[in-house]
Parts: structure tokens; sequence; C-alpha cells
């Protein structure tokens, strides 16, 4: 493997990871979150994550390795997330746009939704490199769907710190921290798998990655886009990125 070959794909990552700091500059400026575009963007994001994942990665991995194998990879990717959701429950968003009076509780939900979101990126950054490794437009494709739904998250993290302190600064930083955990991501994908990548490696990590992107889609992103009224905007987001999908991987 050309060592020269990874820095895109680890750009592509950190590009990703700190669109959470787009989200906490966005809460300085905004006050009123028209909740019609946060429904169409998860929306949108959910789309190209599913599609991408049925329609090129596990397929791809399938053409390779075998079903049998590709489906083990595809669920055990989903069984981590599961995992990793469970033991670290993921803070959404719209509970963290409901502001509460004490200062303390405010940074505390920060903070933790800091850590939380931090810890679900780490898969998500990994997710991007072995697809940009694979395919370059794939990983472009995946890095913006990722980047997209990191907007919101670094809202999550953002409102309730500025908030409690009044720090535009402290809200930057523990934003930018959560997302640096997808360069993190990928940065221990290089030293753990470089070594061993080959075809067969790189397939069955394809599948892998198919699987986190399908949990985060269905247990997370639809979800939050579709919870309140108006949830035709979340599948108009969905058909449309899945729409932006297909015509990048016929076109470029």
């Amino acid at each position: 493997m050309d060592n020269t070959k990874i820095w895109l794909p680890l750009l592509l990552c950190f590009l990703a990871g700190i669109f959470t700091v787009v989200g906490s500059l966005i809460t300085f400026f905004i006050r009123d979150f028209k909740r019609s575009y946060l429904q169409f963007f998860l929306g949108l994001s959910g789309g190209v994550m599913i599609y991408v994942s049925f329609v090129e990665l596990l397929p791809s991995s399938i053409n390779t390795i075998g079903a049998f194998k590709a489906n083990l990879a595809f669920f055990e990717g989903i069984i981590l997330m599961m995992l990793i959701d469970f033991f670290v429950p993921h803070e959404y968003i719209a509970e963290k746009i409901k502001m509460d009076d004490n200062k303390q509780k405010m940074m505390a939900a920060g903070i933790f939704t800091a850590i939380g979101i931090g810890i679900h990126n780490f898969p998500e950054g990994l997710a991007v490199f072995m697809s940009a490794l694979v395919d370059i437009k794939l990983g472009v494709a995946l890095a913006i769907a990722i980047a997209l739904h990191n907007i919101p998250e670094g809202i999550a993290v953002a409102m309730p710190i500025f908030y409690a302190t009044k720090s535009r600064k402290k809200a930057f930083w523990y934003s930018f921290l959560s997302g640096f955990a997808e360069p993190a991501g990928a940065v221990v994908a290089i030293l753990v798998l470089m070594p061993f990548l080959n075809p067969a490696v790189l397939s069955f990590a394809l599948a892998f990655v198919a699987g986190i992107m399908v949990f985060i889609s269905f247990d997370e992103l639809l979800p939050l886009s579709c919870e309140s009224e108006g949830y035709h905007v979340s599948i108009f987001g969905v058909i449309i990125g899945m729409a932006i999908m297909a015509a990048s991987l016929i076109l470029l």
C-alpha cells in the first residue's frame, strides 16, 4: 500500500469532523432554529449513508469476499455501534436545544454530549478513511454526509456550554474536540490496519463500515429527523440524499 495515498482520506476525515465547529458557530448568531431545516439535513445525511451502504459498500464487499463474510462484517459493524450506544448513551440534539436555567446542569450537559459525540464519531472517521482509501469519490460522498450531520451535533455541544459559561471560546473548543475524534479514528486505522491491508481486508472493512453507517442512520439520524410534525420534510431529505449519492456514483 502506497503511504502517499493516505493523506487525502485523512484530510477528508478531518474536514468532516471539524464541521461540528460549524454547528458551534451557528449557535453564536442564530437563536431560533427552524426544525424543518434540521429535519431535512438529517434526513439527507441518512439517505446518503443508507444508499451508499446497500448499493456500493456491501455489494462491493460481497463481490470480493463472498456473501457470508461480507454479511458477517456488516452485522459486526452494527453490533459495535449498538454496544457503543448502550455503554455510552448518545445525547440527542433535541434534548439539548431545550435549555435548563441551571448553568451547572447546562455545562454538564454540554461536556457529556461532547464526550458521547466524540466516541460516536470515532468509527465514523474509520468509515470515511476506509471508504476513501478504496474509492476517493465514495469517501468524498460519505465525508459530505457525515459533515452535514456533524453540524447539528456541534450545536448540541456548543449551545449548553455557551449559555452556561457565556464563553464562545469554550463552546468552540469543546465542539472542536468532539469532532476531532473522526480523524483520530482514521489515525487508528492507519496504525492498526495499514500493515495488513489487502483486497480481502479492505472488502471486510467496507462491509463493516456499511453496518456502522446503517446503524447510525436508523438509530440516530432518521428517528431524530422524524420525531416531530412535518416529518415529510425528513423523508424528502432522505430521497434527495439517495438521489445525490446515485448521481455522484454514476457521474463522478
